[in-house]
């Protein structure tokens, strides 16, 4: 068996990031960039009001004495004028500073009486209550760093940098095969001896999610045959996730029938509970990650492995360190044993801090608690005994 940060990093090295492609704002949602997102211009432009009120001098603000109102800076409509000693104008957020003034006075600390205010800020400073030009980005400056993904505050910094599209790495294309004479499809009537096949209904939005174009295949009974003909229908997708049939039982045929592909297996178990059995093969051009049956051992295995895949396809960060954070548990666990352990548990936050609780059951084939679980908890191997408060790591699920 290999490590779970070894394991990240075979699949890591072996997969080539997808190529790029140009694509418009309005479908770069959860794209990840293949090349910097530069500014094309500075945000803002000018220096601009922060609050509604009178630009002015400072000076003149703080000698309280009436000051002469010679127009208006709106936003989209400035003030083209030059501002004197002695003189103000009114001015709305976000609308640029006429020449001459330093200061904003807001519009409760001045009185107003025709063409002229009074001032009441003893304390005006220049700068006040101005946005500089260029506090949020300089045009030439890198906003977005390749292997970003593109969220709704991404794709805003890139519309207000003004570029109309992004380049960004092809989503990789993933082929869910679920394995098993017992299953059937949801809808069905299972047989005495049959169970619903649930997993890939979790695995397509999580992949997804990640960034991929997953789709399912279908159901492929314990036959070679019958798992070379579905598995021949993925062989032009650039990630094959073959669920269950990963062990050594004798109906175990999966391994199998990719080598007789040509697919080289680089690993075929990993020291991680649950999720022993999970295997990773290169192809020429696709890869298999084999995932165990059980709907738990499943799910943990692409969290940690097929998000590292993705990642990889993707160009971003690919260890699991990128992706960890820490909670104060909630209660005791006891001594781990020899595979690095994820729990799966319920983080949140308590009285300011955040805390993590494992749930009771963890049995790699019970999917309720899975649904009732928002992260997975972990123990390395053969971490010691640990008490409520102590400090644990978590993925966020």
């Amino acid at each position: 068996m290999i490590s779970v940060d070894e394991a990240q990093s075979t699949i890591a090295r072996a997969i080539t990031p997808t190529q790029t492609e140009t694509v418009g704002l309005e479908t770069a949602a959860g794209r990840r960039l293949a090349a910097p997102l530069l500014a094309n211009l500075t945000q803002p432009p000018f220096d601009a009001s922060a609050m509604d009120g009178y630009a002015c001098r400072a000076v003149d603000a703080r000698n309280g004495g009436p000051l002469s109102v010679i127009g208006v800076s709106a936003a989209g409509d400035r003030f083209n004028g030059a501002l004197r000693a002695g003189q103000a104008v009114r001015i709305f957020t976000g609308a640029p500073l006429p020449d001459g003034a330093d200061c904003v006075v807001i519009q409760e600390n001045a009185t107003r009486n025709g063409d002229e205010i009074t001032a009441d800020a003893p304390s005006a400073a220049p700068g006040d209550h101005i946005r500089k030009a260029g506090i949020d980005f300089n045009k030439g400056e890198e906003l977005l760093a390749p292997g970003t993904q593109l969220t709704g505050p991404a794709l805003a910094l890139a519309a207000a940098a003004n570029a109309d599209n992004v380049t960004v790495r092809r989503a990789p294309r993933v082929a869910l095969i679920a394995n098993g004479d017992e299953l059937v499809m949801p809808g069905s009537t299972p047989s005495q001896d049959q169970i619903i096949c649930s997993v890939p209904f979790a695995l397509e939005p999580m992949f997804r999610d990640w960034g991929a174009d997953p789709r399912f295949l279908g159901v492929a009974p314990d036959e070679p045959a019958a798992i070379r003909r579905v598995a021949e229908q993925a062989l032009d997708y650039d990630l094959i996730v073959p669920i269950g049939g990963a062990s050594v039982g004798e109906k175990d045929f999966m391994r199998r029938v990719f080598a007789e592909l040509k697919f080289e297996t680089l690993f075929e178990k990993v020291a991680v509970k649950p999720g022993k059995p999970t295997w990773f093969a290169a192809g020429t051009k696709a890869h298999v990650l084999g995932l165990p049956g059980n709907p738990a051992s499943a799910l943990v295995t692409s969290i940690l492995f097929g998000r590292t895949a993705i990642d990889a396809f993707l160009g971003a960060p690919t260890s699991i360190q990128s992706r960890l954070g820490e909670a104060t548990l909630t209660e005791p666990l006891a001594q781990n044993g020899p595979r690095e352990t994820f729990l799966r548990g319920a983080v949140a936050a308590r009285h300011g801090e955040t805390v993590a609780a494992p749930l009771k059951a963890q049995d790699s084939s019970l999917l309720s608690v899975f649904a009732r679980s928002n992260a997975l908890l972990r123990r390395k191997a053969h971490a010691p005994s640990a008490a409520a408060g102590d400090r644990i790591e978590y993925l966020a699920m």
